[in-house]
């Protein structure tokens, strides 16, 4: 087989080298157009089918923008041609058509359900509807199980016949199981179950939200919103009250940071000093509309900044329009006396204004005025109502101290004076937690700050016993090392004491033997003297050439020789 290759390889490559320019450029240009071919061919069979969303074309073209625009902002993929929408699977084409259907965007001209009739001669009008029931079931199944957090979805639709009469029509009924995702909480987010709730109301015709149950596999209903808002009730109540935990531990760590320091390398006013720091917030979380009205005066003239006095100018009001009423009334008294051929029965006072002339004169001026008027709208949601602060500072302990020494009471402790802190220091303090929290008066703010000493006896109890165990700690350690230098001394003055009676002992021992040597050379000397044949032994030849060696050894290197003695003096 190898054999076979290696002819067909010779083979082509003598017909390749026969080949004139052109016609390897032919060759190579064809094989180019093939793969060019293949690799079209097989991307435009790779790429998906798309899937029409209606069955007849979209004419309107305002319409059609409006569709492209609400599938388009789902992030779906759309495109058109010819009128016609195309999405890349069913499932996409089954969202969208129940988006559509629930946005109310679907042209009057368009059947969703037209697909799904497919009348023959032996179909009937019952196998129909019940085609178009399951359709219906299964449209909803599908859009349902779109969402995120939905595994899978059974709907269960009734959709009665209808009746000649109103009141004996059944109602549309559906029942909705929703099995969610595994790590999904979409069955506890209302709002979600909300949206589902309404979809499916607007893709059923006739169906109401009493007539409509979704549930969990387990059966609990969680589109019972009436209920439901009970227990968002009592959820809203905890995040109110964590809110208001938050802003009162804010304001007390700020309030102990102020007074206390940091706890690094910042000290406050009163480190460690600071017994408690108690914040009560009481805050109104309801929204609360409010609507005010506000006059202010006209300016026709604003103030000139470049002029050292106040040239503005402002009135109250600037007339509008005005009316001047003047009415005169002249008339003659009359008193009326009863019938006539009677006398009257008027009293005199009566009487004696009969025949009288009057004269009335009324005035009356109706001035229309333009007044300056600001008219505000405000929603307030949260709103802190009232903030009240108590804080206790301790005062300072100082010890009692006599001649540079600690004064003690009989049991042995420590005597300490208590310096209460100062009204003025208080007052300080105060203003300075009125700054941290932002104190308002008319709210209702309240900040106390007391001095209220507290029983430290048991701490100071403490601190003694350390202070004291430290004492003795601090005596022992100074008489181990005084005993540690005591002993070093003596073991110094041994050894200075051992080397002097040493060198003594060496100075004596060389002494006697310069004397034993001169006794011997003075006796040599005098043997050669008298004439005596003197014979030394060899042991005292060899040592009198060392010592001669060492003499002359000494001489000539007398450093190196200081340094072998010192060597010898340091080992001994």
């Amino acid at each position: 087989m190898n054999e076979w290759f290696k002819k067909v390889a010779a083979k082509v490559k003598e017909t390749w080298s026969k080949w004139k320019p052109v016609q390897k450029v032919i060759l190579l240009a064809t094989v180019a157009v093939v793969i060019v071919v293949i690799i079209a061919t097989a991307r435009v069979s790779s790429k998906p089918s798309l899937v029409k969303v209606f069955s007849a074309p979209v004419t309107d073209s305002t319409n059609l923008a409006k569709i492209l625009d609400r599938i388009n902002s789902e992030g779906i993929e759309a495109s058109t041609s010819e009128g016609f929408i195309y999405v890349k699977d069913q499932t996409t084409k089954t969202k969208v058509s129940a988006m559509l259907n629930a946005d109310g965007l679907i042209p009057s001209n368009i059947d969703i359900w037209a697909d799904y009739f497919d009348r023959s001669w032996s179909t009937t009008d019952e196998d129909q509807n019940q085609k178009l029931l399951l359709n219906k079931k299964r449209e909803l199944e599908n859009f349902i199980k779109a969402y995120d957090g939905i595994r899978n979805a059974s709907v269960i639709l009734t959709i009665p016949k209808a009746t000649i009469f109103a009141e004996d029509q059944s109602p549309v009924k559906c029942s909705v199981i929703l099995t969610p995702q595994s790590n999904s909480f979409i069955l506890k987010d209302t709002k979600k179950i909300h949206s589902i709730h309404n979809a499916i109301l607007a893709c059923v015709e006739g169906l109401s939200s009493e007539n409509l149950v979704i549930t969990d596999a387990d059966g609990n209903c969680i589109n019972d919103f009436e209920s439901m808002a009970d227990s968002d009730a009592v959820d809203v109540t905890a995040k109110q009250q964590r809110l208001i935990a938050k802003l009162e531990a804010d304001y007390t760590t700020k309030i102990s940071k102020a007074l206390e320091g940091d706890g690094k390398d910042r000290k406050g006013p009163y480190t460690d000093r600071v017994n408690q720091i108690g914040v009560t917030i009481k805050m109104d979380q309801s929204k609360r509309s409010s609507e005010s009205v506000e006059y202010s005066p006209i300016v026709r003239k604003e103030d000139n900044p470049d002029t050292p006095y106040d040239d503005s100018d402002i009135v109250d009001y600037i007339p509008v329009s005005s009316q001047t009423v003047t009415k005169e009334y002249e008339t003659t008294g009359y008193t009326p006396e009863g019938p006539a051929g009677i006398e009257g029965q008027n009293p005199p006072v009566y009487s004696d204004v009969s025949n009288v002339l009057g004269h009335s004169t009324e005035t009356g001026v109706t001035q229309n005025n333009l007044v300056n008027t600001k008219q505000t709208t405000e929603v307030v949601s949260p709103q802190i109502d009232a903030i009240s602060v108590g804080v206790d500072v301790d005062g300072v302990y100082t010890f009692r101290m006599k001649d540079g020494k600690y004064v003690l009471d009989d049991e042995g402790w420590r005597i300490r004076d208590y310096t209460p802190v100062s009204p003025e220091q208080l007052a300080q303090t105060e203003l300075l937690i009125k700054g941290l929290i932002g104190y308002d008066r008319n709210r209702g703010d309240l900040v106390t700050v007391t001095n209220i000493g507290i029983n430290r006896t048991a701490e100071f109890h403490e601190e003694d016993l350390a202070y004291f165990a430290k004492q003795r700690r601090t005596t022992t350690i100074i008489l181990i090392l005084v005993a540690i230098v005591v002993v070093l001394i003596g073991f110094i003055l041994f050894r200075i004491i051992s080397k002097e009676i040493e060198r003594r002992r060496r100075e004596r021992e060389a002494r006697l033997l310069a004397e034993q040597q001169a006794a011997r050379e003075k006796a040599l000397w005098d043997a050669k003297e008298d004439g005596m044949e003197v014979t030394m032994s060899v042991e005292e030849t060899r040592r009198m050439e060392l010592q001669e060696n060492a003499i002359t050894m000494a001489k000539e290197h007398p450093e190196d020789v200081a340094m072998l003695i010192r060597t010898w003096l340091m080992e001994e």
